[in-house]
């Protein structure tokens, strides 16, 4: 039976409040580890997106993978600019990961005086590469969703650093382009 003020089906989807999330503790069990783990940006981007693509072309060749060597360099130069950036980040800015924690210094020197988001150009390049490695229309629909979902969270973070440092980042922004070194 489920509890007071919850139906089956919430109690059965793991809701933070019912009997069973209380019994496995604060975290609320390995589903929600799980969908946790899934909402990852770097989670999607270097791990999902790649098996789903890989998955659904293999079934649409029928049980064969084709594999153009051209797109492999983006996939690593993608990945590898996610990862060293974030590193270059973290120990010149402070700060966790993501915004959630931001930064305590404002980081505008080395990969961040190119462009304002190396790290989100990581992904878009990975995505790219995997486009063009498979020959996907999938991960071309899911680097087009990417490109507009990169962009709105850019606009976000954008706001709360201008809050968060004020008029040294005003005049970052003058500067250094949000995307492509230059251009935009």
């Amino acid at each position: 039976m489920p509890p007071v003020g919850m139906n089956a089906s919430e109690a059965a989807m793991g809701n933070p409040n019912s009997a069973s999330a209380a019994a496995a503790g604060p975290q609320g069990g390995p589903w929600a580890k799980l969908r946790r783990w899934l909402q990852s940006t770097p989670v999607r981007s270097f791990a999902l997106y790649p098996v789903v693509v890989i998955a659904f072309e293999m079934i649409r060749q029928g049980g064969t993978l084709r594999v153009i060597p051209w797109g492999i360099p983006l996939l690593i130069w993608g990945y590898l600019q996610y990862r060293l950036v974030g590193r270059y980040r973290r120990r010149h800015g402070g700060g966790g990961p993501g915004l959630d924690v931001p930064p305590q210094q404002l980081v505008s020197g080395g990969p961040y005086r190119y462009t304002r988001n190396p790290m989100y150009l990581g992904h878009l390049i990975f995505m790219t590469g995997l486009a063009l490695t498979f020959w996907s229309w999938l991960a071309l629909a899911i680097l087009l969703a990417n490109l507009v979902w990169f962009h709105l969270r850019v606009r976000g973070d954008e706001a709360r650093l201008l809050q968060h440092f004020g008029a040294p980042y005003a005049d970052y922004c003058r500067r250094v382009k949000r995307w492509i070194p230059g251009i935009i």
